[in-house]
């Protein structure tokens, strides 16, 4: 039984915008995430840290997700920035419902346990990604409500967060979430969203005790990183 973690799939089967036209390691993407994917076992979980669709709505992602739902065991799935599929829990369980997918949940305002650990998490925020070039305070506060949520329902065990977008990277800190990693005790953060050139600006490895990791799928050759073995 193990535990993995990858983000940023960018699934384009119910959706006309395959990665391979950004070249370098994107090209033949889908057959990489396939064999990385290989190793996974049903009785293993993997956290899904958004951007798994390009789909627009859940009736484009159903060939998305039945992709994921084919990966063994328990996928956690937070929201990316390019889930513009992604509705309420309760429509996307009856879209699993529907569709017949099993073992796929939503990580939004809960938590979910693997042996002795929590699994917490949310989107998280980059502010200066705002096309208004303006801090949208209301849906930051949202974000970092979210996580606390996530790491109350953790209770006394040790706690995993796994974020989409970064919590720091270089030349940017979110000193909120930052904080809150620190009060909560969170032993290690995961997190995704950085491409190609970006993945220079990732920062890794332990900070005031937490410790970083960047699982992007095309930083870490498509294949899920192992988070507890």
């Amino acid at each position: 039984m193990a535990l993995y973690a990858i983000g940023d799939l960018h699934l384009c089967l119910g959706a006309p915008k395959p990665m391979d036209i950004f070249g370098g390691a994107w090209v033949g993407y889908m057959d990489k995430l396939r064999q990385g994917m290989a190793g996974i076992g049903p009785e293993d979980t993997t956290v899904l840290l958004g951007d798994l669709s390009w789909a627009l709505d859940l009736s484009g992602a159903q060939a998305d997700f039945a992709w994921i739902d084919a990966i063994p065991g328990r996928k956690i799935i937070l929201k990316g920035n390019h889930d513009y599929w992604w509705s309420t829990a309760a429509k996307f369980y009856k879209f699993c419902e529907e569709n017949q997918f099993q073992n796929q949940w939503i990580l939004n305002n809960n938590c979910y346990f693997y042996e002795d650990w929590a699994i917490c998490g949310t989107r998280g925020w980059f502010f200066e990604e705002e096309k208004s070039g303006q801090h949208d305070e209301k849906v930051f506060r949202r974000e970092l409500i979210r996580l606390e949520t996530s790491l109350k329902a953790a209770g006394n065990r040790e706690k995993l967060v796994f974020l989409h977008y970064p919590p720091r990277y270089r030349g940017y800190s979110c000193p909120e979430i930052l904080e809150m990693l620190s009060d909560y005790q969170v032993r290690s953060c995961y997190y995704g969203h950085l491409h190609g050139d970006s993945h220079k600006l990732a920062i890794e490895g332990l900070w005031n005790g937490v410790n970083y990791r960047l699982v992007s799928a095309d930083f870490v050759g498509f294949r899920p990183v192992t988070v507890i073995l």
